[in-house]
C-alpha cells in the first residue's frame, strides 16, 4: 500500500517533545472515516514511517489529527515539520474501541501519559451524543502538571465530564490529585455489571489499572486496552507485531482484556 502525500494545515506544541500534527490530503480529497481507537502509518521522507494513534474527530473527512512524542529518528523528523510541509500516508488500520457496547453503560475511561491521545476520539464521540452512554468518566495521570494532553480540552470537558485528574510530581499550582492514577482509580465506586472501561497508557500502568479493576469484581470481558507496540506493516503480513497467536496491528490494537490476558501477563513479551 503506496502512502499517499498529505500536507501539515496545523501544528501545535503541547509540551516539549510533545506534539499535535492536523494533516489534510495533498489534493484536499475527502478522507475515509475512522473509528475510535484506529491509527495511520505516518511516513517521513528518508526517515522512514511509524505507528500513531488517531486523536481528531470520526466525523471530520477534511483531515486526520495526530498526537506525537518524539522518540527516535521518525519522529524526529516528523516533529521539524512545518505548516505546508508534506508526509506520506497509509491508513486508517486497525480494530478500535468497541464504541457499540457502551449504550446504556457507565464509561470509565482511564489515560496515562501518551494514552490519552487514542481514547480523545471516543471522549469526542460519546459527548456528541453518537452513543447513549449512562454515565462517563475520566481517569487520567501524567508525570507533571505540564505534561497533561490538551489542557485547554480538559478545562472544557470539566463541565460535562466527572475527571479525577493525577500527576507524580506536583507545583504549587496544583489541585488535583498527587500519585498514581490507580490510588483515585482504587477510590472509585464501580458497577460491575453495567460499567465498561476504555484503558490506554504505559504497559506497566495498565498491569496496575487491570489489578485494581479486577479486584473490585470488574470481569475482564468489560476492560478493553489499546496495544500500540511493534507495528511496521500495518496489515500482518510481516509478522513484527505478532503477539501470541494475534497480530496487534490487523488484530488489535484494542483488545479485550479477556482475550489477551494470557500474554499481557507475560511480560516483555
Amino acid at each position: 500500500m503506496t502512502p499517499a502525500l498529505f500536507r501539515v494545515r496545523r501544528r501545535s506544541e503541547e509540551y516539549a517533545g510533545t506534539f499535535t500534527l492536523d494533516i489534510q490530503h495533498k489534493e484536499g480529497n475527502p478522507l475515509p472515516r475512522f473509528e475510535p481507537g484506529q491509527f495511520n502509518m505516518l511516513y517521513a521522507f528518508g526517515c522512514g514511517e511509524v505507528p500513531i494513534s488517531m486523536s481528531g474527530k470520526t466525523g471530520e473527512t477534511g483531515g486526520y489529527v495526530h498526537t506525537i512524542r518524539t522518540h527516535g529518528l521518525v519522529t524526529q523528523s516528523l516533529e521539524r515539520l512545518r505548516e505546508g510541509d508534506l508526509l506520506g500516508v497509509r491508513g486508517p488500520f486497525g480494530q478500535g474501541w468497541p464504541m457499540h457496547k457502551v449504550d446504556g453503560k457507565d464509561v470509565l475511561i482511564v489515560a496515562g501519559g501518551l494514552g490519552l491521545a487514542p481514547l480523545r476520539p471516543v471522549i469526542y464521540s460519546l459527548l456528541s451524543g453518537a452513543q447513549a452512554c449512562r454515565s462517563l468518566r475520566l481517569f487520567y495521570g501524567a508525570r507533571r502538571p505540564q505534561e497533561m494532553l490538551y489542557a485547554d480540552e480538559l478545562r472544557s470537558w470539566s463541565a460535562q465530564i466527572q475527571q479525577v485528574l493525577s500527576v507524580d510530581h506536583a507545583d504549587d499550582a496544583w489541585s488535583g490529585a498527587i500519585g498514581v492514577i490507580t490510588g483515585p482509580l482504587a477510590g472509585t465506586e464501580i458497577d460491575c455489571d453495567n460499567t465498561i472501561v476504555f484503558l490506554c497508557g504505559p504497559e506497566v500502568m495498565m498491569r496496575f489499572c487491570i489489578q485494581t479493576l479486577t479486584g473490585k469484581g470488574l470481569p475482564d470481558s468489560a476492560i478493553y486496552l489499546s496495544m500500540e507496540r511493534n507495528m511496521k506493516c500495518a496489515t500482518g503480513h510481516c509478522g513484527h507485531c505478532q503477539w501470541g497467536p494475534q497480530f496487534v496491528c490487523k488484530d488489535g490494537p484494542v483488545f479485550d482484556y479477556g482475550s489477551v490476558k494470557q500474554w499481557f501477563n507475560i511480560r516483555a513479551l
